[in-house]
């Protein structure tokens, strides 16, 4: 469907999206810290409840602002400076997510390389092993010794090879139809399109729907929490975050899906369609650097 566009550099008029969307993930950050922090059979916890409201206004938010954006975008608001402004804004949008990661990443690497050497006294951490770890055992997984499994319990390390392989197989073949879906819209194949795009929310869900399988594991079985000393809390910051983005990215495609259904992007004009596209390619990578990182080495 093609739109005549507006000459002049389009201005939004006020809109009280963002200010739900700081409510929204306020509510949900709030109530997640209380979930974690209450005590099992806590009556009066209310953390739980408080997330799932606040993950529900996250979401309504989304679609609400999906569609005035939407109804701009169709009605010849923008012009090609704002397009230029929108991938612009897109792309340092995913730089600060890189720098998101690269703050977990670096937390891993820290308690890898320093802090567990130091705590089984290599280097600067003699008289620590010495005086207040005596016993430790210095290796990655930090369970033995004076570790996690004498205040918490033992706990077991995920197979790279198992859930964690199929999901980065997965991700990798839902990074394959979405540049067939991108082709497809550009050289005006609808029907390929739908077909790759279509493919790509589905192996998300699938994603996710592993994901969820290995945490429920993970607690029931082998006892990996994210009271689990430092490689429960890295291990689940990491893969917890990557699939909240998996989540979004997820819905962003679905929405994408319908709209090209309905013929809102042309071969020439398709830049929602780019940004969700770079988007998800970007959560591949990072997955890619969490099975290598987290699971594997």
């Amino acid at each position: 469907m093609g739109h005549q566009q507006q000459d002049v550099y389009f201005v939004p008029s006020k809109s009280y999206w963002p200010i739900v969307a700081a409510i929204s993930m306020f509510v949900t950050v709030y109530g997640a810290a209380h979930w974690l922090n209450s005590q099992p059979g806590d009556s009066s916890a209310f953390g739980k409840p408080m997330f799932w409201l606040g993950f529900a206004m996250i979401l309504g938010m989304f679609f609400g602002w999906f569609r005035s954006v939407i109804r701009e975008s169709l009605a010849g608001s923008y012009n090609g400076q704002v397009d230029r402004s929108f991938r612009m804004g897109m792309m340092w949008f995913i730089f600060s997510e890189v720098m998101f990661f690269g703050a977990f990443f670096g937390a891993l690497f820290y308690a890898r390389i320093f802090s567990v050497p130091w705590l089984g006294g290599e280097g600067h951490g003699v008289l620590t092993h010495q005086f207040v770890w005596q016993g430790y055992e210095a290796s990655w997984g930090a369970n033995g010794g004076g570790g996690p499994q004498k205040i918490g319990g033992s706990f077991q390390t995920i197979a790279a090879w198992g859930l964690p392989l199929l999901n980065t197989l997965i991700l990798l073949s839902s990074g394959v139809t979405i540049t067939i879906a991108h082709h497809a819209l550009k050289a005006g194949h609808r029907k390929a399109l739908l077909i790759g795009l279509g493919a790509t929310v589905l192996l998300g869900c699938c994603f996710l729907w592993f994901q969820a399988h290995e945490y429920a594991e993970a607690y029931e079985h082998f006892n990996l929490t994210l009271g689990s000393g430092v490689y429960g809390a890295t291990f689940f910051m990491l893969t917890g975050f990557h699939g909240m983005h998996v989540t979004l990215g997820t819905i962003m495609l679905a929405i994408i899906w319908i709209r090209c259904a309905k013929g809102h992007f042309t071969k020439d004009d398709h830049f929602g369609f780019e940004a969700v596209a770079w988007y998800w390619h970007f959560v591949d990578v990072v997955w890619l650097a969490l099975f290598l990182f987290v699971y594997v080495l």
